[in-house]
Formats: structure tokens, C-alpha cells, sequence
């Protein structure tokens, strides 16, 4: 591994241990010129399928562009970023496990809000509502209804003002 620093060829591991589930080997390297420390992460190259867009479209699968969207919905919300890289590890081996070589953007538009609804419900409504159109706020009320029938789930419709509340 190339030292990202002075470019030296000869590194060293100094520490490897599992994360993201065991998904990925995370490294900590020293290079053997110039004595400094950085971070690799090492993970298994697999192919994932195709996302077909609504217009027809078909476009390699962008775990930095779904990231973008769900970063976004849970922007100044109190989840950690090892969450997040949960959810999206999840619906990765989801892609993966489906077997298919392509599957449409509505398919994992769904697995995304799947997968903010048990993270944090308003990052869920923000992601539904830029995902779905939502066009006024009865759209966000029928939302915030059929959220409130899960027995999972305990939402307030006066909760919806946090959807707005920015600062």
C-alpha cells in the first residue's frame, strides 16, 4: 500500500480489526519512510446490480449518492454515523442477496425508507417526502396516520413541526 503522504511504497500494518458487521477489515498502517499513521479499509469486491431509473435509465448502484439522500433526511437529527453505515451496509447485502442484475430505483427508494423508519421517524418523513412528491401537508398527515397504526412505532402528528424546524 502506497504511503498517501510522501508515497512510499513499503507500509506496515500495525492493527486490523473487523467492522461494518464484519463486512469490511479496517487497518491502521505506518508507512516505513517517513513514520506516519493512516487508515485502510479493505472490503470484498462484488458486484451489485444496476438501478433502473423511472425514466428507463439504468445506472451502476452509488452507495456515496444514497448515503448523500439519507444524510440529508437525518441532517441535525441525534444519529450517529455507525448507524448509518449500518443501514446502508444493510441494504447493500440486500442488493446483493437479491440475486437480480438489476433492479428499478422504486425497489431501493424503498429499502431506504425501510430502513430511516427504524432509525428516526422524521428523517423517514423527510426522505418520503422529498422521495414520494409529497405535494401539501395532507400528504405528510396520511404519512404520520399510516405511521401511527405500526404498534411498533409511537409518533405524534404534532411532530410534524420538527420536520420544519431547521435551526
Amino acid at each position: 500500500m502506497r504511503c498517501p503522504f510522501c508515497g512510499e511504497q513499503e507500509t506496515k500494518v500495525i492493527d486490523s480489526r473487523l467492522c461494518n458487521e464484519g463486512d469490511q477489515v479496517r487497518r491502521r498502517r505506518q508507512c516505513m519512510d517517513c513514520k506516519e499513521r493512516f487508515t485502510t479499509y479493505e472490503a470484498a469486491e462484488l458486484s451489485l446490480p444496476r438501478i433502473v431509473k423511472r425514466d428507463g435509465n439504468r445506472v451502476p448502484f452509488d452507495d456515496r449518492k444514497l448515503r448523500l439522500g439519507m444524510m440529508r433526511a437525518l441532517e441535525k437529527r441525534p444519529i450517529s454515523t455507525e448507524r448509518i453505515d449500518q443501514a446502508l451496509a444493510h441494504i447493500q447485502r440486500h442488493l446483493m442477496s437479491s440475486g437480480e442484475c438489476e433492479v428499478s430505483s422504486a425497489w431501493l427508494g424503498e429499502l431506504a425508507m425501510d430502513e430511516l423508519r427504524q432509525i428516526d421517524q422524521v428523517a423517514y418523513l423527510r426522505f418520503a417526502s422529498v422521495y414520494r412528491k409529497f405535494s401539501n401537508v395532507n400528504a405528510f398527515c396520511e404519512e404520520i396516520a399510516r405511521l401511527e397504526r405500526q404498534p411498533a412505532l409511537d409518533f405524534n402528528c404534532l411532530q410534524l413541526e420538527l420536520l420544519f424546524d431547521t435551526e
